[in-house]
């Protein structure tokens, strides 16, 4: 289990793009369960969309990867700093199956699929209640930047 601390010593991310609130299960080099809160103040439902707030698509992905993040890291016993940086470098068969709205709770579920040449490659559902709301492969590497 990691809280809001532990997640930001974990992850650059910080508001409003950080998409993970925290984590419940983190079963090492194998999967994670982690959670995102979904309430009404988040900065883009003003404009997606005004008078029936639907969350992005790209944001509910980038969820999953930030949790695919914390994953590796894990896996890889290091975090991230200024000279290295985790990036998408693919998505596959990314399905979305249910809007997601203020209220809502997505439970972000990722397993790694393989990990190949520094490439990590994952299996990602993001649930509401127990029903997918979106699903994809997500392709990610750490890159040296400094």
């Amino acid at each position: 289990m990691m809280d809001i601390q532990e997640i930001l010593k974990q992850l650059p991310h910080r508001y409003p793009f950080l998409l993970v609130d925290r984590v419940l299960e983190l079963e090492r080099n194998t999967r994670i369960k982690a959670i995102k809160n979904v309430t009404f103040n988040e900065p883009f439902f003003t404009g997606h969309f005004p008078g029936r707030p639907v969350m992005p698509g790209v944001l509910i992905l980038e969820a999953l990867a930030q949790a695919a993040g914390l994953l590796a890291f894990d896996a890889m016993g290091q975090v991230p700093d200024e000279n290295n940086i985790y990036y998408f470098v693919g998505i596959d068969s990314a399905r979305f199956k249910r809007p997601v709205v203020p209220g809502d709770q997505l439970a972000l579920e990722i397993t790694i699929d393989r990990v190949r040449g520094g490439i990590w490659k994952f299996k990602a559902v993001a649930n509401v209640d127990g029903e997918v709301a979106a699903e994809a492969e997500l392709m990610c590497t750490m890159r040296q930047v400094g």
